[in-house]
Order: structure tokens, then C-alpha cells, then sequence
């Protein structure tokens, strides 16, 4: 992390840490908690480590450790009162916090440490759910700041997808013990697979034969998976394609086009599956990740 150069601007922080500018001057004014750099303008930078010391100030503050107490503590403290308390609590907004920092630095070492400190703890399906993404809707919220950027989106997103790929050859390695078939795809155009390879786990989890096509699937290339089986279940999601006004008109196209032709459903889910006006007998649409779960 020493090697890293990146810098922030206090408003950086405040989207990072939550905590805001107005409070972080506060803190390092009578507290020294931090001790920015400052250009030629007088202007506050901050490095990585800042932000990692505030992101440790912040969870102790958030968990009643009062900041006259925190400023008396070195680093060092401050990092094993951090350990302690999330180890004892299984907390995952630390882990949270930890992988946003190396998000930011790019270190992959330390998102293999955080992930094995993580799955040491809670399964696999938790971590996804509690801690993965959270993760990605946080980063959903910031990437359009100096702070985040597409390539930390590309970074992170990536090594998250490497575990998913990993877990879920592990599940597949024994037959499929349900007759049940889901095929799983995302429309032309649509290229954010995380959230499909997620939903390919849970299904390979409980046993179903799952068929992947992964991203931009032509609809008319989903026949042969028709033609291939008795019944079928296709399962999408949309995140940002179709568009928002061609998401009713891609669902009636697939009902008529697709599941019509044998005994097919369609299970679809994603940001943008909630502007569908109205879902056809054979079409059904979840609003989250653990109802289409549940349902299945």
C-alpha cells in the first residue's frame, strides 16, 4: 500500500468514509486524527493510508468508542481494537471497509486475505449476499466520482467473479440430483454477468442442471435450447439492457416468440426488470436476489 500514490480530496473521503467533511475537519483539527498532505493552494490531500486510519476511526466511532478516546491510541491500537471487535461480531461492514481499500489500491493480496478471513466465517451464499453485493451497489452509487473509477469497478468486479467461477465449479462437480433445467442468459447488449453467475451458483446449489450462456444472447439462439428439451426454465437479468421503455416490449416478445413454443417459463431479475408493466402467465419477475431463491 506504501507504493500506491493516490490521493483524495476530502470530499473523496466523505463519500468513502460517510463521515463528513465538515466532521473530518473537526477530528483532525483538536483530535490530529489525520494529517493530510496540502498542495501550493493550501488544498487537503489524502493518501491511502489516511483513508484507511478514518475508515478504523469510523467503525469505532459507529460502535460507541468515543473519538477523545480513539485519538489516544496509536495506529497499531487502533487496528487490533478494529480486528477485535469485527472478529468477535463477525461484522461486515469491516469487511465492507476492507475491500474498499483494496479496491482502491488494487491489491489483490489483500482481497484474498479479506475473503478468506470472510469465508472463515459465513458461507459463501452470505458473503455474496451481505457483503459482495453491497459491495457492488456501493461502488453503483461512487464510480461516477474522481474517487472510484470504471477501472476500480473492473477490478473488484472481476476478482468477485474469479469466486463465483471457482464456487461454482465446485458445486457442479456432482450430477444434477432435480430434473428441473434452467438456462441462464442475458439479452443483446447486456454484458454485466455478476449478478446471472450468482444465480447460476444457487441453482447448481440445489441440485438443477443448469445450461450457461452468459452475456448479449441473440432471443432467436434460445430455440435450440428449446428444441433440446421437453421444458425449460430461461433465467435473465437486466441491468441495463433492455432499456427501460423496451423492457415490456422484450417480455411479450419472448413469451410469444419463445416460451410459447413448449412448456417454458422465464424468471427475470436486475434493476431494470422492476419497469415491467405487466408479466404474462409464462413471465415472472423478482424484485430480489433471495425471493427468486426462495422460490425455486
Amino acid at each position: 500500500m506504501n507504493n500506491i500514490s493516490t490521493n483524495f480530496s476530502i470530499k473523496d473521503l466523505e463519500n468513502l468514509s460517510g463521515i463528513k467533511a465538515h466532521t473530518i475537519r473537526i477530528w483532525e483539527k483538536r483530535y490530529d486524527i489525520l494529517v493530510p498532505e496540502r498542495t501550493d493552494t493550501n488544498i487537503r490531500l489524502y493518501n491511502l493510508k489516511n483513508l484507511q486510519k478514518l475508515l478504523n476511526v469510523t467503525y469505532l466511532n459507529n460502535h460507541g468508542v468515543k473519538i477523545s478516546k480513539i485519538a489516544k491510541m496509536s495506529e497499531e491500537e487502533i487496528k487490533t481494537a478494529v480486528k477485535e471487535h469485527a472478529g468477535k461480531n463477525g461484522d461486515k461492514n469491516h469487511f465492507l471497509d476492507e475491500l474498499k481499500v483494496a479496491m482502491l489500491s488494487y491489491d489483490q493480496y489483500k482481497f484474498e486475505q479479506t475473503y478468506n478471513k470472510i469465508i472463515s466465517e459465513i458461507s459463501f451464499r452470505e458473503m455474496f449476499l451481505e457483503v459482495f453485493i453491497p459491495m457492488l451497489e456501493y461502488i453503483g452509487i461512487h464510480w461516477q466520482s474522481d474517487s472510484i473509477t470504471p477501472a476500480h469497478e473492473h477490478f473488484i468486479s472481476n476478482l468477485i467473479m474469479q469466486k463465483l467461477l471457482i464456487n461454482i465449479e465446485r458445486v457442479q462437480q456432482s450430477q444434477a440430483q432435480k430434473h428441473k433445467v434452467f438456462a441462464l442468459f442475458l439479452p443483446e447488449n447486456e454484458i454485466h454477468e455478476l449478478g446471472l453467475l450468482y444465480l447460476n451458483y444457487e441453482l447448481s446449489l440445489e441440485g438443477y442442471q443448469t445450461i450457461y450462456l452468459g452475456s448479449s444472447v441473440p432471443m432467436d439462439n434460445l430455440l435450440t435450447v428449446v428444441d433440446t428439451f421437453e421444458e425449460v426454465n430461461f433465467v435473465s437479468y437486466f441491468t441495463v439492457s433492455p432499456v427501460k421503455d423496451d423492457v415490456q416490449k422484450y417480455l411479450d416478445t419472448i413469451e410469444k416468440e419463445v416460451l410459447s413454443k413448449k412448456k417454458s417459463k422465464f424468471f427475470v431479475l436486475g434493476r431494470n426488470a422492476q419497469y415491467a408493466d405487466k408479466k404474462g402467465k409464462s413471465v415472472k419477475v423478482f424484485t430480489r436476489i433471495d425471493e427468486f431463491i426462495n422460490k425455486i
